[in-house]
């Protein structure tokens, strides 16, 4: 019976340090803790006890974790400025880097805009931003 309770303690330990932490590791050890503790209640050895645990956090790590990273880890979804870049505007006034003029139509908004390839690129051409430097997007030409 006292191995059962050390292992529902070493089980909730575990999972305060996951709820800390949130990094998907410590819940695993949780699972075997529950596992092990579940054996100490059928009276099995503390030996056994302890295998028990380790391989069933293991089998939970190697197997589960993967999933659940996949699953609940996601990238952070793109909002505002980072949101536009991919995107495809068209040029309203020619982009020219050497003198410092442009500008892209985006999302209804006119943008100032530079070449990515120090390129001219002419007014009604479509081009995608590849990236955002300071206020100004940074474009070249879409291949169609």
């Amino acid at each position: 019976m006292a191995w059962m309770i050390i292992w529902l303690i070493a089980a909730a330990v575990l999972i305060i340090m996951e709820i800390i932490s949130l990094g998907l590791t410590t819940i695993w050890f949780a699972g075997g803790a529950l596992v092990a503790a579940l054996m100490a209640y059928l009276g099995l050895h503390w030996i056994i006890q302890v295998l028990i645990f380790a391989v069933v956090s293991l089998l939970l790590l190697l197997f589960t974790r993967p999933l659940a990273v996949k699953h609940l880890m996601k990238e952070p979804e793109k909002t505002n400025v980072e949101g536009l870049i991919g995107k495809t505007g068209y040029v309203t006034k020619t982009i020219n880097n050497l003198k410092a003029e442009g500008e892209v139509k985006l999302n209804g908004m006119e943008w100032t805009a530079r070449s990515k390839d120090d390129e001219v690129i002419e007014e009604n051409e479509e081009v995608i931003v590849e990236e955002i430097s300071g206020v100004k997007l940074v474009v070249s030409k879409k291949n169609n």
